[in-house]
């Protein structure tokens, strides 16, 4: 998949994605040895009068891991993304365990109906939720600025008994 469409799919732009596969995070999710190969792949595209397009491609396991990532970081658009794969995945192979036949154009109707209930149930709670993560947030901001002040947020002063 292109760094494009994978930053897109979740409503962010190709830098995103590019800074994301030069983080730690990368290697924490897939493992120390993972390389992180982009490979350059030419799309046959009928549209175009010069040439072949080019892609910047990613592996799949690099898009999946960069989704959950945003999803991990609050991303609605990236947790309603992996909800709705995961549902897929799972409708696939509960209907190839007991014998259940749909065609490609069903699963992908089921999979858009989830992704949009999804992004209107989740923009509805983070309405609900958004005050105490920002809380949260804000505390986690002022223990660091301590910290960085040589101050122990919860360690117990010389005065105090």
């Amino acid at each position: 998949m292109s760094q494009s469409s994978a930053a897109e799919a979740v409503d962010l732009g190709r830098q995103n994605v590019s800074d994301f596969l030069r983080s730690k995070t990368i290697k924490r999710l897939l493992g120390e040895g993972y390389t992180g190969q982009i490979s350059m792949v030419e799309v046959d595209s009928t549209e175009q009068s010069r040439g072949q397009a080019r892609i910047n491609a990613l592996p799949l396991e690099a898009v999946n891991a960069y989704w959950h990532w945003q999803s991990h970081r609050g991303n609605k658009r990236a947790l309603a993304l992996c909800m709705a794969l995961s549902a897929e995945t799972l409708d696939r192979r509960f209907d190839a365990a007991f014998g259940v036949s749909r065609s490609e154009e069903e699963y992908n109707e089921r999979l858009s109906d989830r992704m949009g209930q999804l992004q209107r149930d989740l923009a509805s709670l983070g309405e609900a939720y958004a005050e105490p993560d920002l809380l949260r947030e804000e505390n986690e901001r002022l223990k660091e600025q301590l910290r960085q002040n040589g101050i122990e947020p919860w360690a117990i002063g010389e005065n105090e008994s």
